[in-house]
């Protein structure tokens, strides 16, 4: 290749009309005859370029000083499209290229991320012979690894003759930014044991891959052996350092790095504030960023950006407004991630007027992350219908949604299908996301299909402990214990490590009535073995599934065991004692919550009035309603008013109970009209039952337990003409009566029961028994009370209905199947009839066994002829 060649004003003019042509991107592969130059195909885009023309004015026959110094120059300002561009022209017009000349070619490529220019300058290297240039070769494997070609960057490492420590760094960094970070620290070791001494820059890459793998007692001996070289007053290596120690978790030993460090920067300190923010240490963060400040250290986006995040956690407002101040005047306030994370600030203080105003500022600078960041704010700030337009808008503006923007939009049901989404982002190709598939299965489960979320949940290409325990939390919604079990012993089988909102999933499932009682108790202790039981959502599942499953005082032994206490621990205490009848007790717990000063929300109200209303306390009742009005200014729900008809209801105080109705500044729900159409039955109080049923059967016309309680209600009145008349109605309507039965679990296995059932095995033996049993309480006295049975039949007829009602049925074969003295739990799933409350007593008394039953109402526990609930309930 001749050292120069000769060009004229003319020539010059079009050499650079030629590299401002936005047409002349693809040009044919080069060759290397000087004499007739070829183009090289970089597929780049054209640039302008301000300094060639000074170039070659001055300079009619540019030498190869000239043309490189440019080169570096363009790239040294982080103008590496004009570089491409330039170094395109030179070899175009066959200017003279030297090893320098391709390192610095290369390394614009792998700044480009353009691997296709960065083929075509390695063939150029390759036919030029410079390929065993060490500084070409080490910038032709850095360009490799900067597009993600690893394989390939690899491959030209092998094959350099001569490798030094530049090398080796470049190999390293490669490797750790693609994340391959064990391989690092194999290589790390591999180039000690070859002789190359690491440099500064090599610590940096090995530290950074080994805070991503989360081997920090690795990098405590890097540390020792950086101390040793002599590289500890090295301000980017102490950086390194800091960031590792804090990735880490290990804030105190990034403060004496920090410490210990004479020199530091702006990277330096906000190495620390980001760090500490990371960690939660908010309040040393504010220091930190307190002493940067007189420490006369000038501020810069990556200051700030962190420090915002601390006011939108801690919703600081006064702080964030103050920090937008300080933006503006360092001349901050065009940087689109300082104004998306202010954005997200005022959207969490709920300045979402402000947000939006930040928002609209940004124009051109409006991307995926800021669209996201105010569709999350709507969303938090309740605006459900203003962030579905905001990501229709975002759609219609050409702005594609990433993985966040699903997983955001699907959290806005109902006013989103997740179908709809899940569609999309099937398109999108983003339905084997994590954070994407979880978000669907989360609002299948929302929705209660589980089928379509255990599909979405299988389509995840890499399931996380999130996605396990949101499949998990699924199962547990729709009380499928058996689900749930599998599921975990499936993440278990994969290797995956249940963590303590696992745990608090599969818990909660297993407080299913259906649930083997057992099965809690397993897993309650796995939890114990991993150290987990005293995470507050385990407690809080324990003592919900404890008193779920009838074991109240196992519930209040977690309770008292808990180091620490949320609100969500002390209302499931307290529901806890309300469904089990022991309303005193509830009351002491709800007394002590008060003087700890917990906050009190919605559903420990909920508890405390259910209560009162199982145990008759209707003034006390009346008094916490108003406390909570009053005092807690806690807005009464549709929950909180039916608990206010039942406590009424129970009590036969129907009118106060409509009254309640009548004032609620909302329709009344079904449950609602539910509570008083029961409470009808009970107090035979027909022309409101006729009511609550309407009301009832309109909101809900496939319910069945509306007509049967007014058919109920007729039959109870003798009016036998108008309970057929329901009964046709329900037919016509293709209405089912739900089928009352009981169950029981004995040695693992649950044993089910219908009224008059003969398919047990043990029937018999079950009926044997049965009549035993009838004959001892007629001579206690017993005489049945057919007026349960409402059906127009003889008293005898009733009377062995009666006898053969389901729960009688599981009982006795309770009695059979387990030895003398064992506590008897049964299960039902309608509301235990009058005369078997009365017989269930008897039975505790005469077989000396302790016998708890769960209806759709409450626990009842039957010992020594009598029961919890005193005969209230």
């Amino acid at each position: 290749m001749t050292s120069s060649l000769s060009l004229t004003r003319n020539q010059a003019k079009q050499f650079l009309k030629t590299l401002n042509n936005p047409f002349h991107k693809f040009l044919s592969l080069f060759q290397t005859n000087v004499s007739t130059p070829q183009p090289l195909d970089l597929c780049v885009e054209s640039a302008s370029l301000r300094h060639t023309p000074h170039l070659f004015e001055k300079s009619p026959q540019p030498d190869l000083a000239q043309c490189n110094g440019l080169l570096f120059d363009y790239s040294r300002n982080n103008n590496n499209k004009e570089a491409l561009n330039l170094f395109l022209g030179i070899h175009s017009f066959g200017l003279p290229v030297d090893g320098s000349t391709l390192s610095c070619v290369l390394k614009v490529c792998g700044c480009l991320f353009n691997v296709i220019a960065g083929r075509q300058v390695h063939c150029q290297c390759l036919k030029l012979g410079l390929i065993e240039d060490v500084s070409v070769g080490t910038s032709l494997l850095d360009m490799y690894m900067k597009t993600e070609n690893v394989e390939d960057g690899r491959r030209v490492f092998d094959h350099m003759r001569e490798r030094n420590v530049v090398s080796w760094t470049s190999l390293l960094g490669g490797y750790a930014q693609n994340g391959m970070n064990e391989e690092v620290l194999e290589l790390f070791l591999t180039m000690q044991m070859e002789g190359i001494k690491p440099n500064p820059y090599t610590f940096a890459a090995v530290l950074g891959a080994l805070a991503s793998e989360g081997m920090v007692e690795k990098g405590v001996q890097v540390h020792c052996l950086i101390v040793k070289l002599g590289f500890k007053t090295v301000t980017f290596v102490s950086n390194s350092l800091i960031s590792m120690y804090l990735r880490s978790g290990m804030g105190k030993d990034a403060r004496l790095v920090f410490d210990g460090m004479a020199t530091k920067n702006a990277v330096t300190w906000n190495c620390m504030i980001s760090g500490f923010v990371t960690n939660g240490l908010d309040f040393a963060a504010l220091e930190t960023f307190y002493d940067m400040r007189l420490a006369g250290v000038k501020f810069t986006e990556m200051t700030f950006i962190p420090l915002i995040k601390v006011c939108a956690n801690r919703k600081e407002l006064g702080f964030a407004r103050q920090l937008h101040c300080r933006v503006l005047k360092d001349g901050f306030n065009f940087d689109p991630k300082i104004k998306t994370a202010l954005m997200v600030a005022y959207s969490k203080c709920s300045e979402i007027n402000d947000a939006f105003k930040l928002f609209s500022t940004m124009h051109e600078a409006q991307n995926v992350v800021s669209w996201t960041a105010m569709i999350s704010g709507h969303l938090q700030n309740g605006e459900i219908q203003e962030a579905v337009k905001l990501f229709c808008l975002m759609n219609k503006e050409g702005v594609k949604p990433n993985d966040f923007t699903y997983s955001t939009i699907l959290t806005a049901q109902p006013a989103v299908s997740p179908f709809q989404i899940h569609a999309q982002a099937i398109k999108a190709n983003y339905e084997k996301s994590p954070s994407v598939g979880t978000a669907i299965l989360d609002a299948y489960v929302k929705l209660g299909n589980i089928e379509e979320a255990a599909k979405a949940f299988e389509q995840i290409d890499e399931r996380d402990i999130v996605a396990w325990s949101a499949m998990l939390a699924g199962y547990a919604q729709i009380g499928d214990s058996e689900g749930a079990t599998n599921i975990f012993m499936q993440l278990v089988k994969e290797g995956i490590k249940p963590n303590e909102f696992t745990f608090s999933s599969v818990i909660n499932a297993c407080a299913s009535p259906t649930a083997p009682f057992e099965q809690g108790k397993q897993f309650h202790a796995w939890s114990i073995k991993s150290k987990l039981s005293d995470a507050l959502c385990v407690c809080s599942a324990l003592i919900t599934m404890y008193a779920k499953r009838g074991n109240i005082d196992n519930a209040y032994q977690v309770f008292r065991r808990q180091q620490e206490r949320d609100p969500a621990s002390w209302n499931s205490m307290i529901s806890g004692y309300a469904q089990h009848g022991h309303a005193k007790k509830a009351l002491e717990i709800f007394e002590e919550m008060q003087r700890e000063n917990m906050e009190m929300d919605d559903i420990t109200f909920i508890g405390v009035i259910s209560a009162c209303s199982h145990a008759g306390l209707v003034d006390e009742g009346e008094k916490y309603f108003n406390v909570m009005i009053e005092k807690h200014r806690i807005s009464p729900t549709m929950q909180l008013y039916s608990c206010m008809v039942d406590l009424y209801s129970r009590a036969g105080m129907l009118d106060k109970a409509m009254d309640i109705i009548n004032t609620m500044p909302f329709p009344a729900g079904a449950t609602v009209w539910r509570t008083l159409l029961a409470a009808s039955r009970v107090h035979r109080h027909l022309e409101l039952g006729k009511l609550a049923a309407e009301q009832l059967i309109s909101l809900q016309p496939q319910d069945s337990a509306a007509y049967v309680l007014l058919s109920n209600i007729y039959a109870a009145a003798g009016n036998w003409h108008e309970r057929r008349n329901v009964r046709k109605l329900m037919d016509q309507r293709k209405v089912k009566k739900e089928a009352g039965y009981s169950w029981i679990e004995v040695k693992n296995k649950t044993h089910s029961f219908l009224a008059s059932d003969h398919s047990h095995p043990m029937s018999y033996q079950i009926y044997s028994k049965l009549d035993e049993i009838k004959m001892r309480l007629k001579d206690m006295g017993y005489q049945p009370d057919t007026d349960h049975v409402l059906q127009d039949i003889a008293d005898e007829d009733k009377e062995t209905i009666l006898s053969q009602h389901s729960e009688r049925l599981a009982i006795v074969f309770g009695l059979i199947a387990t030895p003398p003295g064992t506590a008897l739990q049964i299960v039902k799933n309608l509301r235990v009839c009058g005369d078997c409350h009365t017989v269930i007593k008897l039975i505790s008394l005469i077989e000396g066994r302790d016998i708890v039953v769960r209806d759709t109402n409450r626990f009842h526990h039957f010992k020594a002829g009598s029961c919890s609930c005193g005969d209230y309930w």
